[in-house]
């Protein structure tokens, strides 16, 4: 018999998924039983009607007039977003940023599990971060196949951010979380989410310049670094 196709969600609305399932997590941490489109959308800062036309993606869950129920909602997210499961991850770089990643806590709490650490560097390999020894980075894909691991998060300095991608993907690894600032070269089956914090940093200062306005300050100008 055959299976129905799955529904393609925009990348824009799954973007927004996670920021609705942290605010339903708090919700139900307060034992708040159900919240409203308008509800949800000034705590997510986008229009009710975004959320509405979010959450249809997933099914018909709402009730005109009553709302959402938090926990079965909470439910239907962690659900198309594969959060019924547990993810394999590996941190290539075992550097400060791969060792805070690897002892952050809340990757465990949101259902993902560092199952390797790896690194080029010797006086780094059999070290422990986060539980788990370090490994060279040649041992990448018998360590993917043997973990089963899924996702890869590059810790690397940007100079060996691509080297640290072509790794991952010929270990068969179709998902990169990129840490370094640049942009990776990767096939198109390989889907890639970049954290870059000189850009989230950035857009902060425009928020402080517009608050400092509003306050009546003038701060003197001075040139940005090239």
């Amino acid at each position: 018999m055959a299976t129905t196709p799955r529904r393609r969600i925009p990348e824009a609305a799954i973007s927004r998924l996670p920021v609705y399932l942290r605010i339903l997590s708090e919700l139900e941490a307060e034992e708040v039983a159900r919240v409203s489109s308008d509800e949800l959308a000034e705590l997510a800062g986008v229009n009710a009607a975004k959320v509405r036309k979010d959450l249809s993606y997933l099914g018909s869950f709402g009730t005109r007039g009553v709302g959402y129920e938090v926990k079965f909602l909470t439910y239907q997210i962690q659900r198309e977003l594969g959060l019924n499961q547990t993810w394999n991850v590996v941190i290539v770089g075992a550097g400060n940023l791969g060792q805070a990643l690897a002892n952050y806590g809340g990757i465990i709490q949101r259902g993902f599990t560092v199952a390797a650490v790896v690194d080029n560097d010797h006086s780094k390999v059999g070290t422990e971060v986060g539980g788990v020894r370090v490994r060279h980075v040649e041992e990448l894909a018998q360590l993917a196949q043997s973990k089963d691991i899924n996702i890869g998060i590059i810790a690397t300095p940007a100079q060996h951010a691509q080297a640290a991608a072509d790794v991952l993907v010929k270990a068969g690894i179709g998902s990169i979380l990129n840490f370094a600032p640049t942009v990776l070269s990767v096939p198109r089956s390989v889907h890639v989410r970049k954290v870059d914090m000189a850009l989230e940093l950035q857009i902060l200062s425009y928020y402080e310049q517009v608050r400092r306005q509003a306050r009546g300050d003038n701060p003197s100008e001075q040139p940005a670094s090239a």
